[in-house]
Formats: C-alpha cells, sequence, structure tokens
C-alpha cells in the first residue's frame, strides 16, 4: 500500500516537472530507487536463535508474569511486618446535665462536669518487630528463588522446542534433497524407457518410489510448520510473526564435562535447591517470632483530667499475665516446620543430584551414538547409494537394489540427524539440571 502511495507520488511529480525542471530530475530518480528498496526491506524474515527465543519467552510468558508478581507481593509483607502499633486517643466527658437543660453553664460545666481525653501506646517486648521483619524477608527470598526456578522450567520448554524445530527444519531440506535427487532418477528412467534400456515395470517401480518421497517430503513440511508454531507459542504469539524462521541448524559440540563438578555447581546454582536451603532459614525466622511473640506486650497511655475546677494527670500501665496461654502451640509447630524445611531441603539435594547424574549418562550415550555415525556409518550409507545408483545406471545391479540402497541411505541420515537432536536434547537436559546456560 505504500509503495503504490509513493508510485502516484512519484508518477505526479514527474508531471509537474515537466521537459523544463530537469534539475530535479536526480531527486525524482532517488525516489524511484527508493520505492523499488521499500518492498524488499518489508520481505525481510525475522530470524531467532535459542537465546534470543528464550529472551522472548522469559518477557512475553503470562505465566512467568503471575509468578513475579508474588515477589511483589512477599515485599509489601515486608512493610507490614515493619509496621508499629498505632497510638489509642480516647476521651470522654461525664455528668453532664442532659435531663436538665437549664443547669447548662460555664460555671457549671467548669465545677461540676468531669473532662478526660488520653493518648495510650502499647510497647511490643520481646523483639517482635524485629523477628517480623526478618521472617518477612526470608520469606520474600524463598518467593524469588521459587520464581526463579519457575523460569528456569520455562528456558528448558523453550530449548526443548527450539531443538525440535531444528530437527523439523532438518528433515525438510533432506526431503527436499532427496526428492530433488531423485527426480532425476525418474528422468533418467523415462529416457531408459524410451531407448529400450529398462523394462516398463522398472519405470513403474521407479515412478511409484516417486510417491514415497513426495508423501516424506509433505510430511517433513506438516511436521516444520507445527514445531514452528509451537515455538511461536512458547516465545509470545505477538512477539514474532507468523512467517519467522530459525538462526540455527543441528549441530554437534563435544563436551568433557565431569559429574562431580557439575553436581557441585548445580547445588550451589540450582533455584529449587536455594529455596530449599532459604525454606530452612525461613522456618527458624518463624520459630524466633513465634518465641517472641509469647512475650505480653505493656500497655500505657497518659490521660488528661478535668474534674470539679481542677486539672490533673494520669498515667496507666497494663500488660497481660501470660499464666495460661504463652504461644506454646505455635512454638511447638515452628519447631516441626524447621524439621520439615530441613528433610525438604536434602531431599532437594538428593533430586539435584540425580537429574545431573540421569542427564550426564543421557549426554554420553547420545555422544556415543553421534559419533558412530560419524566414525564410517553415515559415509558408508553415501558411498552405498552412489556404488548402487551408478551400478545401476550401467545395468550392473539390479533396480531393487538401487531402491533398497537408496531407502537405507535416507533412514541412516534421518536416524543421524534425530542422534545429534537427541544430543542437543540431552544437552539442554543437563544445563537445565545444572542450572546453567553454559556449560564450561
Amino acid at each position: 500500500m505504500r509503495a503504490c502511495r509513493l508510485h502516484r507520488v512519484l508518477r505526479g511529480s514527474f508531471i509537474r516537472m515537466g521537459a523544463g525542471n530537469s534539475s530535479r530530475l536526480p531527486s525524482v530518480v532517488m525516489l524511484c530507487l527508493l520505492c523499488v528498496a521499500l518492498p524488499s526491506a518489508a520481505q525481510q524474515k525475522v530470524t531467532l536463535d535459542m537465546d534470543q527465543a528464550i529472551d522472548l519467552a522469559l518477557a512475553h510468558n503470562h505465566a512467568l508474569k503471575a509468578a513475579k508478581s508474588t515477589i511483589d507481593q512477599s515485599k509489601a509483607q515486608e512493610i507490614t511486618a515493619a509496621l508499629r502499633p498505632n497510638p489509642v486517643l480516647s476521651w470522654d466527658s461525664q455528668f453532664l446535665p442532659l435531663f436538665t437543660p437549664n443547669a447548662f453553664s460555664a460555671e457549671n460545666l467548669d465545677e461540676l462536669q468531669q473532662f478526660d481525653i488520653g493518648v495510650g501506646y502499647t510497647f511490643e517486648r520481646g523483639g517482635k518487630r524485629k523477628r517480623r521483619i526478618e521472617a518477612a524477608k526470608d520469606q520474600t527470598a524463598v518467593t524469588e528463588y521459587q520464581v526463579a526456578d519457575s523460569e528456569r522450567g520455562i528456558v528448558f520448554n523453550v530449548a526443548q522446542q527450539y531443538v525440535a524445530a531444528l530437527l523439523a527444519k532438518a528433515n525438510v531440506e533432506l526431503a527436499t534433497e532427496d526428492l530433488n535427487s531423485f527426480k532425476q532418477t525418474v528422468d533418467i528412467a523415462n529416457y531408459q524407457l524410451k531407448v529400450g534400456a529398462i523394462s516398463e515395470g522398472d519405470a513403474l517401480k521407479i515412478r511409484l518410489q516417486m510417491l514415497q518421497f513426495q508423501n516424506d517430503y509433505s510430511a517433513a513440511q506438516l511436521a516444520q510448520v507445527q514445531a514452528m508454531n509451537a515455538l511461536r507459542q512458547l516465545v509470545g504469539y505477538d512477539a514474532v510473526p507468523a512467517d519467522f524462521a530459525l538462526a540455527g541448524d543441528l549441530k554437534y559440540q563435544p563436551l568433557n564435562l565431569s559429574l562431580e563438578d557439575l553436581q557441585a555447581k548445580a547445588l550451589g546454582i540450582r533455584p529449587d535447591a536455594l529455596a530449599a536451603k532459604q525454606g530452612v532459614t525461613a522456618a527458624k525466622s518463624q520459630s524466633l517470632l513465634a518465641i517472641a511473640n509469647g512475650k505480653r506486650d505493656l500497655g500505657s497511655s497518659f490521660n488528661y483530667s478535668h474534674v470539679a475546677g481542677s486539672s490533673s494527670g494520669s498515667l496507666f500501665f497494663n500488660i497481660e499475665l501470660p499464666i495460661f496461654d504463652r504461644n506454646q502451640g505455635e512454638k511447638a509447630r515452628t519447631k516441626f516446620a524447621i524439621t520439615q524445611a530441613e528433610e525438604t531441603f536434602t531431599e532437594a539435594n538428593e533430586t539435584v543430584m540425580t537429574d545431573v547424574r540421569n542427564a550426564y549418562e543421557a549426554l554420553n550415550v547420545n555422544k556415543q551414538i553421534v559419533e558412530l555415525y560419524d566414525s564410517g556409518y553415515l559415509k558408508n550409507a553415501q558411498e552405498s547409494k552412489d556404488i548402487s545408483e551408478y551400478a545401476y545406471k550401467k545395468g550392473a545391479a539390479s533396480l531393487l537394489d538401487f531402491l533398497d540402497a537408496e531407502r537405507s541411505y535416507r533412514a541412516t541420515e534421518l536416524a543421524y540427524r534425530q542422534a545429534v537432536a537427541a544430543y542437543m536434547l540431552a544437552l539442554e537436559q543437563l544445563k537445565q539440571a545444572t542450572g546453567v546456560r553454559k556449560l564450561p
């Protein structure tokens, strides 16, 4: 639309310029060049690498945004915990002659009536405010680690889907290559049929095999579309256009890692382990708060009184006697909560150790599989296909041998791509289990 409007502007400029305004021609030429460049610039696709996809997902995921709001809620609880008791203002007026209105006079109000006004304040004992603040801050720290663990899960989901999209992309490229290559074989077979070099039956078998290549190509395209749509949903449906592309490819990068180092790193980094560790601290804070709440607060007030023409001040104090209620139940509960938090922390550490070990072993197994293909099987499949194709075209091999070699080559290539994708996925699983995005 914008380009069409620019064309109309240019056409009007040429008409208005006329034959005598040749000095304005360079400007119009520049506008023409700009008009040509605009459509090509608009056709540029958005490409995403894995890190960009993860950043978009973290920025647009609504569940994560909802989880992050719990941090702000917890910080608001810190404000509540730091609040001090409000002072209490009280006043009264006694002996008012409500039923003898004629007794209302300034002298009677001064001599006969009583007026009191006072201010009271409760002094917290046992360090309650300090303990409340510590408990609230410890809970905020637990919440922050829990949100970070939610981010870890989202990062893995995006990385997992990104690898799946890369595999779908590689399968489309392979299916396209195989289809184009086999089209040449069909063309050669049609020529051989015309000159009588092959039979009609062999030519039909080759054409039927072409159907399989076309089906594989269509299935690979559908799988790619579905994988890209799933990835778009994770990164944010409105964050990228429908025709976005992937910047990377399936790639095998061998890593030599120490299991013990990874486990030690995970124990010090993984948010769920840190949340469990902080949970022990938070439980202890709650126990100290329960002990502080067992202390009874001191109530105090100062009253000013005006009675019978004289004024006076009074101080009042009161404190609850902790004979029956000393907050025993909450003290006992928080001690058991400390035990629960410690057991949860131990379980979290064991889970971390197990997750890292399982991911590490899966990575090594997939590494061995990929290296088997790279060591010669992939090359052997290519050579077998080339030899069978050459022999068939020269009449030294049967059609069935050639088609069987073609199928074996395609199956091997697909299996290799799946093995590389499985290795990349195992690597992402190890990153997720360790809690880091970059492994040494």
